[in-house]
């Protein structure tokens, strides 16, 4: 347990820039806390402890603003920043060595039964705000940008953005450009549409 307790603090030191002191990540990181409190909360959601499981699990939401159901399975060295409004539902997986950021969802879509959340890979960073609904799987080292929605598979080594999100790095290489200038107007295609029907229209009359 301090060997693991060791190494969540490391992984804090590494990620954030702005940690100053072990100390300071021992009592003031709420990302951390949350995770540590998860630990507890998942042995006893194991061990069909599930009022107790829940009870840690709720108790540590109104300290962090982090909620963790007791059913998901963390890896190691999971790091939260900042953290506020994360939540990550019960049959949630994630590898070891990820990252995410404040606002994000694991979550479901109310569609699926038994497998609900996303199963997520080793090494994978996701962004604030970003949303993951779903059975769906996010691959080893890929990246989710801030405020995506991902509703369908990532695989491995990539970059995902939007919403609906979708890969726009995948190995280094870019998927596909990223255009916001060149973007049809479709306010102005119904317009010459409608313009081309006048014209027919006038010279079927005018006949």
């Amino acid at each position: 347990m301090f060997n693991q307790l060791k190494e969540d603090i490391r992984c804090v030191k590494d990620r954030d820039p702005a940690a100053t002191s072990v100390l300071e990540i021992l009592l003031l990181y709420p990302g951390l806390r949350a995770v540590r409190s998860h630990r507890r909360a998942h042995w006893c959601h194991k061990h069909n402890l599930h009022f107790f499981a829940r009870w840690i699990s709720q108790r540590t939401v109104r300290k962090t603003g982090i909620e963790i159901h007791p059913g998901a399975t963390i890896g190691k060295r999971f790091f939260i920043d900042h953290g506020t409004g994360v939540v990550i539902g019960e049959t949630t997986e994630i590898g070891d060595d990820v990252t995410i950021y404040q606002g994000v969802t694991l979550g479901g879509t109310g569609k699926d039964v038994g497998k609900r959340h996303p199963t997520v890979g080793n090494n994978v960073m996701i962004g604030a705000g970003a949303k993951v609904l779903g059975p769906v799987r996010i691959g080893d080292n890929t990246k989710i940008a801030a405020g995506s929605v991902v509703l369908s598979e990532i695989p491995p080594n990539s970059t995902a953005v939007g919403t609906p999100a979708r890969v726009v790095k995948q190995d280094g290489v870019k998927v596909e450009s990223l255009d916001q200038i060149h973007i049809p107007d479709p306010v102005a295609q119904e317009l010459e549409r409608l313009e081309n029907m006048i014209k027919t229209l006038s010279d079927t009359i005018s006949k």
